[in-house]
Formats: structure tokens, C-alpha cells, sequence
């Protein structure tokens, strides 16, 4: 019998509920995760218990979600969600059942959920039950729903795009019939709030496998949510620089970036205005011109439709903009810190990623000389950091104040005359010296 280690408080709880004559089990992703060998994020249990019964066993409870049979449990500041067995009534939405009943069979509860990997359960006098076939999904790398799939589909659309989210962050293929379902519904994720398909958008994307978001595409799902990246998919780039098509091109660059939230989107979304800026030559090769310019308002508006909050808005469509800056130059110390400047110190070890991971999901057509550049590029940076030089007006010698203190009145005039000061600096940083600065200013006339 596999053993699974509970937590010690999740254990309490258990024995607790076992002690007034009920059953409970730890449920769901906690399982899973303990037979795959990986520490579970958080634990669930399910009991027979009714929730009025659970508020009388512990001392501190809170009713998150009642109506549905959920108590959370605090234990030693730790939160654990403790539900009773239920029956979902009719789903009207594709999302909210009409009704809960409960019921003292645990099977019964079991056969609500999911996907069979979610659909055990575990306590050390039962060991794992698991009665419709997750272990052996596990072992085979499959995603499949318990029971009749366009069913579970019905009942809850999200879990069409958590079918995707799973196989992606397993690296799991999805049952065929699981996935025909799929298809199928795909067209019912228009009842699920854009919040809840942000959520697990990003899961898939930091996941170890982004590629996957061809999935979503092939089963028609971006149709529904992200329709650009049809258009992206739908887009050949005839150029000696590229292999692939948009879509394509942006598949093989996720992987050449950190699981990280910014990045993945950004690499998502980097060349989302080239379907609007295509244009072809008379000799057959295709032309995006400003399309860093077009990707990053349209970034900003699929962002801001997915909810996402403003600075990762504000910081993915930056890096969009800018993401093809200066490749045509060999990047001098006053380029590097001029782009430093337009792109802010934190986001720049990101553009570095970024703009390595284009060049490396296209053609290796002079892959050598962009790489060398890039090298150069990465070099200035480090030497830029290195030195402490002036790459904002938080870094210049002189402040408002210093002006001010020398006769300039406040105002727009001001902001202007630091502005010309920090373009001084950054074409030359040895004259960031106060004495120098405020010279300049009475040079240009501004006292």
C-alpha cells in the first residue's frame, strides 16, 4: 500500500473528525501530488461530517463556503479547507451547480470531480481509494475526466482549460475522448469569467511546457479567449530570417525564457502585431514594420481584457516595445544606457532574455552576428550596473530642489530643464557632477 506523509496538522484534523464517528480523507491535488513525489501546495480534506458538525470539533473555523459544505480549519495560522461529501445538483451556467446535496458516501463525492488524478483520496487506515483508475493514469501520463467527459465539461467549462493546464504542467497527453470533448465545448469557455482563464493561462505559460499553448489553439480554444493568436498562427513569415509561421515562431520562443510570469507573456505576446503589419515585397519576402509599435497597444488592450493588473500590463507591453530595439546597431555605452533609461533598470535583464530567446526561435540565418551583438549589449549593461552610472533622474547629481535653490521657479519649465540634463548624462556620464549641471542650466539660459 503507497504511504502517503500528511502534514501533522491535516493529520489532526482527520483524527479528529475519525474520533466523533465520521470518515475523512485528504482529497484531491494533495494526493496526486504525494504519489508523484512532489510537496502539495495545499491539502484538502473531505469528510462525511455535516459542516455544523465541524464548527462544534474545532475551535477555529471560518465559513468560506458554506452553502457548498466548505469550513475552513485554522490550525497553528494555517488554513485548511474541510468539506463534506456532496452531490452537485444541475449546472445551469457551465460553472455553478443549482443545488448541493450532501451525501455519506464518499464514491459519491469522488465521482463529482474532474479528472481521475483528482479523483483520490487518502488516509492512513484506508491508504489511497481510488475508484476510477488515477494511479494508473499517473503512470501512463494521461489526463482524463472521471466518467462521461462532455458531462464533466457541462458542469463546469473552466475544467476545459484546466485539462490543458495539467497536461502542460505533467507534460501528460489527454485522453482521446477527454479531448474530443473538448472540442467540442470549446465554445462554452465564453461563460467562465476572464479571471478564472487568466489564472490558468499563466499556470500553462510558467509551466514546463508553454508549447502546449498549441493545444489551446488546435482545440479551439484561444478562438474563444485570445483569438489574436489565431491570427498569429495564421500568419507566414516569408524571410530569410524566419522558419515559422508568427504563431509558431512564438511557441519555440517561450522555451528560451525563464518560467517567469513577465517573460512567458511578454514572449506570448511579443509579436502580436505583426499579423496587422505584414506586408510582402515584389520579391515575395515579408515585411513587419513597426510592429513592435502595433504589439504593444494591442498587448495592452488583450491584457487589460484578461484582467491582468496594471504593471504587469504596463511591463509586458514596455518590453513589447521595445523588444526589437537597436538590433541593426552595435550597441555603443551611450546606446546601452539611453535604452536602459527607456526600458528601467528592472525590466532590462528581462529585454536581454527576450530579445535572445527571438533571435533563437527564428532561422539561423546571421543567428552568429545577432547573438555577438546581444553579447555586446549584455556586456554594456553589466558595466553600466558595475559603475553605478545615471540611467534615470533618480541618479542625477541635481534635483528639483537644487535647481530651485539656484533660481529656476517650479513648474513645467523644471521637469524640462532635468530632462535635458538626464540626455546630457547619458551621452556623457562623466558630467554628472552638481557644479557641472547647474553650469549647464545657466549656460542654456534657463536663470
Amino acid at each position: 500500500m503507497v504511504q502517503i506523509q500528511i502534514p501533522d496538522s491535516v493529520q489532526f484534523i482527520i483524527r479528529t473528525i475519525e474520533e466523533a464517528g465520521f470518515e475523512a480523507y485528504a482529497v484531491g491535488g494533495c494526493v496526486r501530488d504525494s504519489i508523484l513525489g512532489r510537496v502539495p501546495d495545499d491539502w484538502d480534506i473531505t469528510t462525511s461530517a455535516k459542516p455544523e458538525d465541524i464548527k462544534q470539533m474545532f475551535r477555529h473555523t471560518v465559513d468560506t463556503g458554506i452553502q457548498h459544505g466548505t469550513v475552513t480549519v485554522l490550525i497553528k495560522k494555517e488554513c485548511y479547507e474541510v468539506t463534506t461529501y456532496r452531490i452537485d445538483g444541475e449546472y445551469e451556467d457551465s460553472r455553478h451547480p443549482k443545488e448541493v446535496n450532501f451525501t455519506p458516501l464518499l464514491s459519491e463525492d469522488l465521482k463529482r470531480r474532474d479528472f481521475t488524478i483528482n479523483a483520490m483520496a487518502y488516509n492512513e487506515k484506508s491508504g489511497i481509494v481510488d475508484l476510477f483508475g488515477g494511479q494508473e493514469d499517473l503512470q501512463n501520463g494521461i489526463i482524463r475526466c472521471v466518467g462521461e467527459p462532455r458531462e464533466r465539461f457541462k458542469e463546469d467549462a473552466l475544467r476545459i482549460m484546466r485539462a490543458v493546464r495539467f497536461s502542460a504542467q505533467l507534460g501528460y497527453d489527454i485522453e482521446e475522448q477527454t479531448a474530443e470533448a473538448i472540442k467540442e465545448l470549446a465554445h462554452t469557455l465564453a461563460c467562465i469569467s476572464v479571471e478564472r482563464i487568466q489564472v490558468e493561462l499563466v499556470k500553462l505559460l510558467v509551466s514546463d511546457h508553454p508549447e502546449y499553448v498549441l493545444k489551446l489553439y488546435e482545440m479551439g480554444l484561444t478562438k474563444v479567449f485570445l483569438p489574436e493568436f489565431d491570427a498569429m498562427m495564421e500568419t507566414p513569415q516569408n524571410n530569410p530570417h524566419h522558419l515559422y509561421s508568427v504563431g509558431m515562431h512564438t511557441i519555440k520562443s517561450m522555451h528560451f525564457v525563464s518560467k517567469d510570469k513577465i517573460l512567458r507573456l511578454a514572449m506570448l505576446l511579443h509579436d502580436i502585431g505583426k499579423p496587422l503589419t505584414r506586408s510582402t515585397d515584389d520579391k515575395g519576402v515579408d515585411h513587419f514594420h513597426a510592429h513592435p509599435l502595433e504589439g504593444s497597444t494591442l498587448a495592452k488592450k488583450v491584457l487589460k481584457r484578461l484582467r491582468f493588473d496594471n504593471e504587469t500590463i504596463d511591463r509586458v507591453s514596455l518590453l513589447i516595445l521595445y523588444h526589437d530595439y537597436g538590433n541593426a546597431v552595435s550597441p555603443t555605452p551611450a546606446f546601452t544606457r539611453k535604452y536602459i533609461h527607456k526600458v528601467h533598470m528592472k525590466n532590462f535583464p528581462l529585454l536581454l532574455e527576450i530579445k535572445k530567446a527571438d533571435v533563437m526561435a527564428q532561422s539561423d540565418y546571421q543567428r552568429d552576428e545577432k547573438l555577438e551583438k546581444l553579447e555586446l549589449l549584455r556586456k554594456s549593461y553589466e558595466e553600466v550596473v558595475e559603475q553605478g552610472m545615471c540611467i534615470s533622474l533618480k541618479f542625477l547629481a541635481v534635483t528639483g530642489s537644487d535647481l530651485i535653490a539656484v533660481g529656476m521657479k517650479p513648474g513645467q519649465e523644471l521637469g524640462r530643464a532635468l530632462n535635458d540634463l538626464l540626455e546630457v548624462v547619458l551621452e556623457n556620464p562623466e558630467m554628472n557632477n552638481k557644479d557641472s549641471l547647474i553650469e549647464l542650466i545657466k549656460r542654456w539660459g534657463y536663470i
